[in-house]
């Protein structure tokens, strides 16, 4: 199906292209493109085809959703946003979250990802306990991704290959250490880092591991170690639908 997105005017698109190019700015200063990922996906990643609640629609922004356990620490990243969301009043928060997790990719040598402009802020946050644990296996990622967000078993694997970003932190997540050596570049490394096994210092957390042991995710696995392109490709493809769950819909 092809989606019909909301006209924004043109005014509204200047104000988007701006913001990025000023995000651009401000994630390279902060080196915080792993934060922003992270509050783009966390953002995301509570949507629910069922009751169509949840989603990227700006929702982060409110002490409510913040406090959820598996945002510890985004308040952060929403504190380091504020000053540049004020230069644009016109961008609803729902868009710019978004834009930011874009950004937080491509400048870090990752894929460019389409983006639509268009989401409205909305007033209530999801409930807690939407987004994937990572105490979990295979059959949680399904439920997660493909049951509660109808998103595909490729995208689950390739947007675990953006854990190639950043690293856990304990007093956030329970865990500690990066997925790969450079956590400031995007690359296809998590997914070599998968297949070499254990290496000493580097992070692998059950759900990374089910990617492994699950004869329907291994193969992709393979695939994106071997070949960067086509991850980049899927990568892109798998993140703006997650950018756009319930959207332009919603």
């Amino acid at each position: 199906m092809i989606k019909e997105y909301p006209e924004v005017g043109e005014e509204y698109q200047k104000a988007v292209d701006k913001a990025k190019r000023k995000l651009r700015g401000l994630i390279a200063e902060k080196s915080c493109a792993p934060f922003m990922l992270r509050l783009a996906w966390h953002s995301a990643g509570t949507y629910e085809c069922i009751s169509e609640t949840g989603g990227p629609f700006g929702t982060m922004r409110l002490a409510a959703e913040l406090a959820h356990k598996a945002n510890t620490g985004l308040d952060i990243a929403v504190r380091l946003l504020e000053p540049l969301k004020e230069q644009f009043p016109t961008l609803t928060y729902a868009d710019f979250y978004q834009l930011a997790g874009i950004v937080a990719v491509e400048i870090t040598s990752g894929p460019e990802i389409p983006f639509h402009p268009g989401r409205e802020d909305k007033l209530k946050p999801p409930p807690e306990g939407r987004l994937p644990n990572a105490n979990k296996g295979a059959d949680h990622l399904r439920a997660v991704f493909c049951g509660a967000m109808g998103l595909s078993e490729r995208d689950i694997v390739a947007l675990s290959g953006g854990h190639t970003l950043g690293r856990c932190h304990k007093e956030r997540s329970g865990f500690e250490g990066p997925w790969t050596n450079n956590p400031l570049i995007f690359d296809n490394s998590y997914f070599k880092e998968l297949l070499i096994g254990e290496t000493e210092g580097l992070l692998k957390l059950k759900t990374d591991l089910s990617l492994l042991s699950d004869p329907v995710f291994r193969p992709f696995v393979e695939t994106y170690a071997a070949d960067e392109d086509q991850f980049f490709d899927d990568y892109a493809e798998a993140h703006m639908k997650l950018s756009e769950l319930g959207f332009p819909d919603a």
